[in-house]
This record gives C-alpha cells, structure tokens and sequence, in this order.
C-alpha cells in the first residue's frame, strides 16, 4: 500500500513563497515602471524554482551533495532570507502608510532595497571570508577539587570539522597554525571529522596531523562519522568506511575514546579523560556513559568528550560519580546569528537552549564548541569556527 502524502504543508509553503515574490514585486514596482519588469520578474523565480525542485529531486535520489545542489540551495536560502529582510521593512513602511494616509514613500523602498543588497552581501561574505575567520574563545574554570599539579593546564577544544566541506588549503594552514600557536597542553577534538565518508579527510590528513600538545591529542566521534546519512551499497561497506575513519584518526595522531578512557599523568597526580560514542537526542544514542566512566573514583578530576550537548543535559549532569567538565559540539550555533554588544542569538538557540560556550549546574560544567569547520551552508554570519583553550585552576 503506497503512503499518502500531504499536500497540504506544501500549499502553504508554495503559498507563502507566491506571496512573498509579490510583495517584493510591488516594492520593485514603485522604483521602476519598465514594461518589462513583470515578465522577468516571474521569468527569473519560475526558473528559480524549477531548478530548486530539480535539484531537490535528483538529491533524494542520489543522496549526496554536488556543486549544483549546492549552488542552487544557497541561492534560494540568501534570496528568500533578503525578502523576507526587504518585505519586513516594506510592511513596517505600509503600516504606518495605513496610519498617516499617505502613499508609499519612494526612500522607504530604496532603503528597503538597500537593505534587501545588504543581506545578499553578508551571505557572500560569510560563504567567501566567514567561514575561514578562526577565533580563540578563552575560558578560565575554576574548581576545587582540581589536583594542584594541574593547576594552570590548558586544553585545546576543537569541533565538527566536516572536512568534506573544504575547499581553501591556505585557510585551513592558517587555522592549524593558531591552534598551534596557543601552546596548550592537551588537544582534544569533539566529533564529526567527516561529513559522510571517511575519505573526505584524506586531503586533509596532512595539516590535522601536526597538530600536537604534550600531553596527548583525544578525539570521539559525532552523528556524521557513522555515515548514516548517505546510502550505502551493503552494511559490510558501511562498517568499512567506519572501520577506515577510526584508522584515519589514528594516523593522525589522534587517540579515539570510544566509551572509554584514558588518565593523564602529572607528577603524581592525573586527570581522568573519558570519551563517548555519539549520543544525542534526535541524532543516536550509541554511547555507554557507564562503561567510559567504569573504574572511576569519586576523589578523582573527570573530563568527559561527549559531542552533542543533549547528553549533558539527559543524562552527564547527573551523573555518578561527578563529571566535573564535559566538552561538546554539535551545534554550530548553526552558523548564523550575532555574537556582539553583549547580545547573543542564533536562530539554533530554539532548539538549544544553551548552543555555545560555558554553562554551570549542579555542580557541573558543559563547554559547548561553535565548530572548526562548516555544513550544509557553505558559510558562517556572526558565529565564527573557533578554537577553545579552556585554563583549569585550582580555586584558592
């Protein structure tokens, strides 16, 4: 029996894009009166639109992503994204037109334009330059019951690098190179090295491998390593790519904690490293917190990788014995939004409560890591890839 599918929310959406144009289409009408602005106009976003369902169509068949798709779905996202800017500013306008009884003032619309060109232009620039523009995010913990002889240690967190993404050598060099420069003493990397396949970080086994810190570099895996996201020709093929992607790690130095751990010796003191396999709500929940924590003391200092945040919040904060530290991914901040004049919003944040950096509960604390590198949009507004260095010390 074939399953029906509903229609209806696809009404709606067509409806909404239909009007949308429109609204736009009268804003363009008031700036010019060629006789061949209608034609072109709906010219230009049926041909939009058919590509878009193209492309959308052959994805659904092939389940990869190629230039096309990509080019397309991105033309689609900043066109709607800027008219719904514009449309927003031209009903601000129209509303208090309704009010004063005048006619739609001609400067309203051009700035509306203006601001229409504005939001074309922040999307090229955070596909050309913002996903490239690697920061360090400094945070200094304090705890109590830090062993002394750890007292000033400094990790290096990075995350979701989806090296399947990349297309800039010298960008990703530079990126490398400041992870380097922050001279920390343990690296650590949070999950989602791949977008799908395991062969994607290949090219870029040559920069991730320099990567060094005295005490160790310790990776685990996100929701993308596993390669659910891609048809595959026979499950033995699957377990393959994930069997290739954990040598991968391996040869790049990186030590895998897959439910497992690891300490870290200083003089006679140590801190217990533990990693998880993905868990997350919504996006699997292969990871076993018991067996990674297994043989643990409640006397000693635990930090756990654990690459979606949701863990944290279910099941880590609560946990017993006490984790004192985890260190997540995931999110992105979903590579948009504004980090500025003390305000902070991503659109992620409504599936998120907390989408990036430091919370405390319960005695516990989560860093969440806003990514290295870049998916599905092939840029990043406002939420810059980052690299943490988190200094433990020892509250006096």
């Amino acid at each position: 029996m074939k399953r029906k599918i509903n229609l209806l929310p696809f009404i709606f959406i067509a409806l909404f894009i239909f009007l949308l144009n429109w609204y736009t289409l009268s804003g363009l009408l008031v700036i010019s009166t060629s006789k061949f602005l209608i034609p072109v106009f709906w010219m230009s976003i049926a041909g939009i639109s058919g590509a878009f369902i193209y492309v959308l169509l052959q994805f659904g068949r092939k389940k990869e992503v190629d230039f096309l798709f990509t080019s397309i779905t991105h033309t689609v996202l900043i066109l709607l994204t800027a008219e719904l800017v514009l449309s927003l500013s031209l009903f601000l306008g129209d509303g208090y037109r309704l009010f004063s009884g005048s006619s739609r003032s001609l400067y309203w619309v051009e700035f509306s334009f203006l601001l229409f060109t504005f939001t074309v232009l922040l999307f090229i620039y955070g596909m050309i330059f913002g996903k490239y523009k690697y920061r360090v995010i400094r945070h200094v913990l304090y705890f109590d019951d830090l062993p002394e002889a750890f007292d000033g240690f400094k990790i290096a967190q990075i995350s979701d690098v989806h090296a399947g993404s990349f297309n800039n050598p010298k960008a990703i060099q530079r990126g490398i190179d400041l992870i380097n420069q922050q001279q920390a003493d343990l690296f650590v990397f949070t999950g989602d090295l791949v977008n799908n396949r395991a062969e994607e970080i290949k090219p870029w086994m040559p920069y991730f491998s320099q990567i060094r810190a005295p005490y160790g570099q310790f990776s685990i895996l996100g929701n993308h390593d596993y390669g659910d996201y891609v048809q595959w020709t026979s499950e033995a093929e699957k377990s393959e790519n994930l069997r290739q992607l954990k040598q991968y790690h391996a040869e790049l130095g990186f030590n895998l904690l897959l439910d497992s751990h690891t300490l870290i010796h200083k003089g006679q003191q140590h801190l217990f490293l533990a990693g998880v396999e993905n868990w997350g709500v919504g996006f699997g929940q292969r990871g076993d917190l018991k067996k990674a924590m297994f043989g643990a003391e409640n006397n000693d200092f635990k930090i756990l990788l654990s690459h979606d945040p949701t863990h944290w919040e279910a099941e880590v904060k609560t946990f017993a014995p006490k984790i004192h530290l985890t260190l997540a991914g995931h999110t992105h901040g979903m590579q948009f939004g504004i980090e500025a004049f003390g305000l902070k919003w991503s659109p992620v944040k409504y599936r998120y409560a907390h989408w990036a950096g430091i919370k405390e509960e319960n005695g516990r604390t989560l860093n969440i890591n806003r990514g290295f590198g870049f998916l599905g949009f092939s840029g990043r507004i406002g939420i810059w890839p980052e690299i943490t260095i988190l200094e433990l010390r020892r509250k006096s």
